[in-house]
């Protein structure tokens, strides 16, 4: 068995080495000055990798900007393109950045044609000593996958695997690999396969984690450690990231608490407490997740990375934690949040939502708060608040409706994976997504 260690800029990743805690930039990649400014608070954080949208060739000049400028002020965080589609702007992104994300299925529809421009850009990458993240996401598959196995976890591991197995014939092993989806169980599934199958085949690469489009506030943080907690409690992840529809310099402190709960041997002590109950409900006191009263997002971020995950793995089926410092009201949401996290109930709409990037054309975080304001009455339905037309349509493949940045303004309306209203100004987009909804519960 061959484990893998990929390398970016000074940055080892695999291999036993630290969890390495990741964000991304959502500025404008070409916005070089407010691009530098993000990336110093996201270093000063404690970030180990920062990754930045790179679209197309003016991306690219930029980010080699953005990157002296930050070599020549100390900071040696290494810098992810992220490329889509275009494999030559993911070549010229090669020569500038610490590491590549890319989803190869993307560079072509025909896949003898992605196949021959992956081989090209690993040649640069090999050349410049980038290294790569094949990163796949579930409802981004290629149609060859999908016509075969669908767009299911199977999906996704085959679509993963066939890059990797690749990779592995061509000698390149500087590869970090990820399949993320916002359901966690999919998720879940997806890594568990994939993680199987490296093994059957003799080299293991690194796996990054993440629940794409998790949202925001606690529900974002709670589904994030639920899906990404149930991949480390196994030891599977060496790096990881905490999409926020927020401030994404937040992300940091969520996925630095996660990985430190199951690092420090906490997350083993708490279980070891609970399997001695022999309970389907198990107890434990506030104090045993080690808190302060102040220390809210850590406690949820605990608690979700221990309850939630034995709810998604349906080793429980509810918890009590005693004595805790907060009111009746705000625990029970807690509960129920965590549980719908895990998705064994569904108390409330189930929000997917980017986290936004360069590509992103509108005030995406006011926008998905303003949308979840509206919609909080809403029961049984999944909304999606994507940033852009790149991503947004593909990724949000379990959502019921979807609203979807076009730019300019204007707003898409989705239901299902079908657009029904174009470019609606964003002023009346989110009445009549929720116009639309109200009228098929009516229906129903």
């Amino acid at each position: 068995m061959k484990r893998i260690q990929a390398k970016a800029g000074a940055l080892i990743i695999g291999g036993g080495t630290p969890i390495a805690v990741q964000t991304m930039c959502n500025t404008h990649t070409q916005d070089v000055e407010k691009s530098v400014a993000q990336c110093l608070q996201m270093a000063e954080a404690g970030a180990k990798l920062i990754r930045l949208t790179t679209q197309g060739f003016k991306e690219v000049e930029a980010l080699a900007k953005i990157k002296a400028i930050l070599r020549n002020q100390g900071i040696k965080t290494p810098l992810v393109a992220d490329v889509h589609f275009n494999s030559e702007v993911a070549i010229a992104a090669a020569q500038v950045a610490d590491k590549v994300r890319i989803n190869p299925g993307n560079f072509s529809q025909v896949h003898k044609d992605a196949q021959s421009q992956f081989a090209r850009f690993i040649e640069e990458c090999r050349k410049y000593g980038t290294a790569v993240r094949i990163g796949l996401n579930h409802g981004s598959l290629g149609e060859d996958i999908v016509n075969r196995w669908g767009n299911t976890p199977e999906g996704m591991k085959q679509a993963a695997m066939q890059w990797l197995d690749m990779c592995v014939k061509e000698d390149f092993l500087n590869v970090v690999v990820s399949l993320k989806a916002s359901n966690t169980i999919v998720m879940s599934q997806a890594y568990l396969l994939l993680f199987k199958a490296m093994e059957e085949s003799g080299t293991v690469f690194p796996v990054h984690l993440g629940v794409t489009e998790a949202g925001n506030a606690d529900q974002g943080r709670i589904k994030s450690a639920i899906g990404i907690g149930a991949l480390l409690d196994k030891g599977i992840g060496d790096t990881i990231r905490v999409s926020l529809t927020e401030n994404p310099v937040n992300e940091i402190p969520a996925g630095q608490e996660i990985a430190s709960f199951f690092e420090s041997g906490l997350e083993g002590k708490l279980k070891a407490l609970i399997q001695q109950q022999n309970s389907r409900t198990p107890e434990l006191p506030f104090k045993a997740f080690e808190c302060g009263k102040e220390d809210w997002n850590r406690f949820i971020i605990r608690t979700s990375s221990l309850f939630g995950v034995m709810l998604l793995e349906k080793e429980i089926d509810d918890f009590t934690i005693a004595e805790a410092p907060y009111s009746e009201k705000k625990m029970q949401a807690l509960k129920e949040n965590i549980q719908q996290g895990a998705r064994r109930v569904f108390y409330h709409p189930e929000y997917i939502a980017c986290p936004g990037c360069g590509r992103t054309q509108y005030n995406l975080e006011e926008t998905f708060n303003k949308v979840k304001e509206k919609t909080s009455h809403l029961k049984g339905v999944r909304i999606a608040v994507m940033g852009c037309i790149v991503n947004g349509p593909g990724e949000m493949a379990d959502a019921d409706y979807g609203y979807v940045g076009q730019g300019g303004g204007l707003v898409t309306i989705y239901k299902g994976k079908n657009p029904v209203l174009r470019s609606v100004p964003d002023s009346e987009a989110i009445d009549k997504l929720l116009k639309i909804i109200e009228e098929d519960q009516s229906k129903s």
